[in-house]
């Protein structure tokens, strides 16, 4: 058999897996990063020394002792948390007597294609298993090597398990295999992308499997009129700074034009990161002399509407709320989206009017992310609006079937 059907037939097997059994693997998955962590980071390091370390990606590639220990506390995380399979989300009795149950199943199959993170790889297998469905892994070149140990690592744990080892499958590095895997229709029921604008486009335009647009974040924050310097500086420094490579870091500035005079002290956090300010002509105007020279350049038709994911950054003037709201409207991915402001009526309209997966007031973009929403370890950030919204984990890893139970009736 080829993979295809290797997957599909670990897919009907899963579903009669017990629940206490699916546990016990992610236990022991957790158990088994730990102790080979030795093993995980000389993989990971030959993909490192095969990347620029001043490449953005570079930090979302790096496994780290502590990294493998966070990796393992989430999939003991998932462990615990509630089965979503065969939840009943309606059931009603007919006139007929017939009796109708909606329940929740697995997708079945779901391929996952991702960039040069290979946390993604246990993330995905975590909640792939708690949500009954079999993952196929399509991860970048930059990351085979550590995908390679991790999966390898995996499969030991199912066959101890006398599990489908087809229950998890990585796919070979190199384009040809990510064309395979869009068009394995049949056999992969849902494709999720994680990573650039660019990668999520190419899957969307070219997938023949249906796909969950999930990744690309183009993340404005917005300091109203009546913002608290505090709490907004705090904000803005936390989402730009805590983790520049991820996509809810933020990636433009949008200033109220009567708060100018705070920009110095706002921006004061960002300097001190060596944060490269793209700033329009106004806030250019008033940030010269006091923001760093070699740190301040002119926004370009570039600046506005791209993902960074680096130590720069867009800087937007605005007279009033709606050129807040316009500008978003605008360049926004519908990712995440943040107000700091202590006008109450505001921060509603703004919750209201933006159209986005999060929208924060007083709080930075960073808290997108499903461990954080509470969810365990997540698959990814949809930004579109068809089935799942938001931090996708194991709920929005689970369809539905009817299940109509009756008793000889026919139909007239």
């Amino acid at each position: 058999m080829n993979w295809k059907e290797q997957a599909l037939e670990a897919s009907r097997k899963l579903n009669l897996v017990s629940g206490n059994v699916i546990n016990s693997v992610l236990l022991d998955v957790a158990d088994a990063a730990e102790s080979h962590t030795a093993e995980l980071l000389e993989a990971n390091q030959k993909d490192l020394d095969k990347m620029d370390r001043n490449n953005p990606l570079y930090d979302r590639l790096q496994l780290t002792e502590k990294r493998i220990s966070d990796i393992a506390a989430d999939m003991r995380k998932v462990a615990t948390l509630e089965s979503p399979l065969d939840k009943v989300i309606e059931e009603r009795t007919l006139p007929n007597g017939l009796h109708l149950t909606k329940r929740s199943v697995p997708f079945g199959v779901i391929g996952i294609i991702y960039e040069a993170r290979p946390n993604v790889s246990f993330d995905v297998f975590s909640l792939c298993l708690k949500s009954g469905n079999v993952c196929v892994l399509k991860g970048g070149t930059d990351a085979y090597n550590s995908n390679f140990a991790i999966v390898s690592l995996i499969k030991g744990v199912l066959k101890k398990h006398n599990l489908d080892e087809n229950t998890v499958h990585l796919m070979p590095a190199g384009r040809e295999a990510t064309a395979e895997l869009m068009d394995a229709v049949g056999y992969v029921d849902l494709i999720i992308p994680r990573g650039g604008a660019g990668l999520i486009k190419f899957v969307r335009e070219n997938a023949k499997v249906p796909v969950i647009e999930t990744g690309a974040g183009v993340v404005h924050a917005y300091f109203d009129a009546d913002a608290d310097l505090q709490k907004g500086t705090a904000i803005i420094a936390n989402a730009k700074t805590r983790r520049v490579s991820v996509c809810n870091a933020l990636d433009t500035l949008i200033i109220n034009t009567k708060r100018l005079q705070d920009l110095p002290a706002i921006c004061k956090p960002l300097a001190e990161k060596n944060v490269v300010i793209e700033a329009d002509s106004k806030s250019f105007t008033f940030l010269a002399g006091k923001y760093p020279d070699n740190l301040l350049e002119k926004a370009t038709d570039g600046t506005f509407g791209k993902e960074f994911m680096d130590y720069r950054m867009g800087l937007k003037t605005v007279d009033s709320l709606d050129g807040a709201l316009k500008h978003i409207a605008q360049f926004s991915s519908k990712h995440s989206e943040c107000i700091m402001t202590e006008n109450a009526e505001v921060a509603a309209r703004f919750q209201k009017e933006v159209d986005a997966a999060c929208v924060y007031v007083n709080a930075p973009t960073s808290f997108t992310d499903g461990a954080q929403f509470g969810m365990g370890a997540e698959i990814g950030i949809s930004t579109q609006k068809l089935h799942a919204r938001g931090p996708m984990a194991l709920p929005e890893l689970t369809t539905y079937k009817w299940l109509i139970n009756g008793n000889g009736q026919i139909r007239g």
